[in-house]
């Protein structure tokens, strides 16, 4: 059986959270939560989790200025960040990449479809992690 996988959410939204939390907990993934960018940022320097959810519209450090922050310290620059935002206008998925997201979902969160993108971003993740033959 594999390890279960570690997803970190980044959302300023109590709702928002539980929502995610109560998702992901259904496969089941290890869910930790950070309200702001100082919450993350402490999480990060005791674990490296599988995958990062970035809220984008947080107050103090936005999901664009924490992102990255992220992709240029080593030991977590490699783990995917995928963008979780309301922005869905022309160009914001794009922002978020430039940024250094590896993906994105918007809000509101199609639950539908929820584990499915998740579990996209984790087996490519795991993909791109694995040694070349």
């Amino acid at each position: 059986m594999a390890a279960q996988k570690t997803i970190l959410h980044i959302e300023d939204n109590f709702e928002n959270r539980i929502l995610v939390r109560r998702l992901l907990q259904s496969v089941p993934y290890q869910v930790l939560e950070a309200e702001n960018a100082f919450e993350a940022i402490n999480y990060l320097r005791k674990t490296k989790p599988d995958l990062i959810l970035m809220d984008i519209n947080m107050p103090d450090v936005d999901g664009y200025t924490l992102t990255s922050k992220l992709k240029t310290v080593p030991g977590i620059k490699q783990i995917p960040i995928i963008a979780i935002t309301a922005n869905a206008m022309r160009g914001d998925r794009e922002k978020s990449i430039r940024a250094g997201c590896d993906g994105y979902i918007e809000k509101p969160i199609d639950i539908d479809t929820f584990l499915d993108q998740i579990d996209h971003f984790l087996q490519i993740s795991g993909q791109r992690n694995q040694p070349h033959a």
